[in-house]
């Protein structure tokens, strides 16, 4: 009351007062968002923080396997596994991903299997760092194929080391020397020819060369150091969700630290689940999984995207307030446009960044085409900008084109090929923009326009005036003026101006007040005497010479 406030005992105070009160008590009172306390509550923020700092121990690698289709990926897998996941597949093709943790002499490995490099590059647009290491599957008679291509762009894109298992080798035609040579092309010198790309000869028929792949992994692993801890609260990424008719939403996570236990409180986005349900790899109930392993969950509220993060809270209540707070900003957020990266909104985009890179998702009718196009874009590289096409492909434009230049933030160019209406609706809902060509000096044009806005500005300096100092006065109102007599040019009032003394320059900055006579002035010609005042500056001297000058902007050069 004394501040003014009537207040009774039921009755709350905002922040303000609340300090108020507390400074006049003495009192020290951190004031904290009332959000931020519910994601603290939640998760128990300061009890994890805690864990976080104690001693983390090794956990086993995620790998994943990419390539080309009917390359041997699953085929490989099971001869691993020493089961039969192939057979169980429509058409011998994968349709799901799935994930498996293999014991191996060396320690335990966790493998995804996965339907193409789409769902690797959803994860990774959403955030998620999955995986460890990619294994690179190559037939030893077909070498490198389209999607080897694009797995190789993904995989460097979410900048994950990369080998290489060269499939097949049991086949009469396999021809390593070509496989090899094709690698090199694509910058992954192998081993065997002086480079740092693992490559292991192998046969999933035989089951050759699988121990030393697997030696490799392990090695690759230990190199990348690979840490986690075991207690507490845990949280992981998303693999897989669907839902199924007898048990509804199944979801299988990879746990990425803690302790995932039975009847846990969970929280993936704005998806809620009370762990009924674990299952391992083999479809056997578990009470509990650590760092680095996969299981299914059972008791999601609605299914979770894949590559969506999950973390345990410490009650049912918390995570259901959570979610529920996470449901009203998702609504709000929708209404929101999504700002991607368009050739139009470059220098706005890149304005704060120290190392400007325009990344491009490149589509043409043929190879030729597509290379040629490729050369002229990389050509306009140079300086402070660079172009970096991340992916370069034949055919028309895809949904995973888009998701990969949605995960990379590039722009997709696509010359003289098709887009269909729902590639177009996915670029739109991604916020992705997609440029069409059909004559190349009209995509380079439009390309170095945009590298152009992307540089900083570059001002040149004219010289606008020079003014000898004849007599220096000290006036009560204007302090230090110093009457000039100008030489050339025009001296204007707020140009920029350096004073020169003997050929050395003594200040520069610019011109506070310019007057002629009694009269406050914008500007005096050549001829004429005049009385300035420099901004900041009283040392002034009978003989010294102002250079008046502007900075004028002018259109870079790359």
């Amino acid at each position: 009351m004394k501040l003014g406030a009537m207040v009774t005992i039921n009755d709350s105070m905002d922040g303000e007062m609340v300090q108020m009160v507390a400074d006049e008590l003495g009192i020290q009172v951190k004031l904290k968002d009332k959000e931020e306390n519910l994601e603290e509550f939640a998760f128990a923020a300061e009890e994890a923080e805690e864990i976080n700092t104690g001693e983390q121990e090794p956990r086993a690698p995620v790998v994943v396997f990419m390539g080309h289709v009917d390359h041997g990926k699953t085929s490989l897998l099971d001869a691993i596994r020493k089961t039969n996941v192939v057979k169980g597949e429509s058409g011998g093709i994968t349709q799901h991903i799935g994930a498996y943790k293999v014991g191996t002499t060396q320690g335990m490995i966790t493998f995804i299997d996965t339907p193409g490099h789409e769902a690797f590059t959803t994860m990774r647009a959403r955030g998620a760092h999955v995986t460890d290491i990619v294994v690179l599957i190559v037939a030893a008679d077909d070498g490198l194929m389209p999607q080897t291509l694009e797995a190789i762009n993904h995989a460097r894109a979410a900048k994950v080391p990369i080998m290489v298992a060269i499939n097949k080798m049991d086949l009469p035609s396999a021809n390593i020397d070509q496989v090899l040579r094709q690698l090199t092309e694509q910058s992954l010198m192998p081993e065997d020819w002086g480079g740092e790309t693992i490559c292991c000869k192998v046969s999933a028929m035989t089951g050759d060369g699988l121990d030393h792949l697997l030696e490799m992994i392990s090695l690759q692993a230990e190199l990348l150091e690979l840490k986690a801890r075991y207690t507490g609260p845990a949280e992981g990424v998303v693999l897989e969700s669907k839902l199924d008719p007898g048990r509804g939403s199944t979801v299988t996570v990879i746990v990425q630290q803690g302790k995932l236990t039975k009847g846990d409180p969970i929280v993936c986005g704005t998806s809620f689940a009370r762990a009924r349900s674990l299952s391992n790899d083999l479809g056997e109930q578990i009470e509990s999984a650590g760092p680095g392993e996969p299981v299914q969950i059972l008791g999601f509220s609605e299914i979770p995207p894949p590559g969506a993060k999950f973390k345990v809270t410490i009650s049912e209540r918390h995570a259901r307030d959570l979610v529920e707070r996470r449901r009203v900003e998702e609504q709000l957020k929708r209404h929101a446009d999504t700002q991607k990266v368009t050739l139009e909104n470059f220098y706005r985009h890149m304005a704060n960044e120290k190392y400007k890179e325009l990344a491009i998702v490149l589509k043409g009718d043929t190879q030729g085409t597509t290379e040629a196009v490729r050369g002229s874009l990389e050509r306009l590289s140079g300086g402070e900008v660079k172009v970096m096409v991340i992916h370069g492909g034949v055919g028309d434009v895809s949904e995973n084109d888009v998701m990969l230049a949605s995960a990379s933030n590039a722009v997709v160019i696509a010359f003289k090929v098709n887009i269909s209406e729902s590639v177009r609706n996915t670029a739109k809902s991604e916020g992705v923009d997609i440029k069409e060509y059909e004559v190349i000096y009209h995509a380079t044009e439009q390309i170095q326009k945009a590298l152009v806005g992307m540089l900083d500005p570059v001002y040149k300096e004219e010289k606008s005036g020079v003014a000898e100092i004849r007599q220096v006065f000290k006036l009560s109102t204007s302090g230090i003026v110093a009457g000039c007599s100008v030489l050339e040019g025009e001296m204007t009032r707020n140009s920029k101006a350096r004073v020169m003394r003997n050929g050395e320059q003594v200040y520069d900055g610019e011109i506070q007040s310019l007057r002629r006579l009694k009269d406050e002035v914008r500007e005096v010609r050549t001829g004429f005497e005049c009385g300035i005042t420099m901004r900041d500056f009283n040392d002034i001297r009978e003989g010294d010479l102002i250079q008046a000058y502007k900075l004028v902007q002018v259109e870079p050069h790359i």
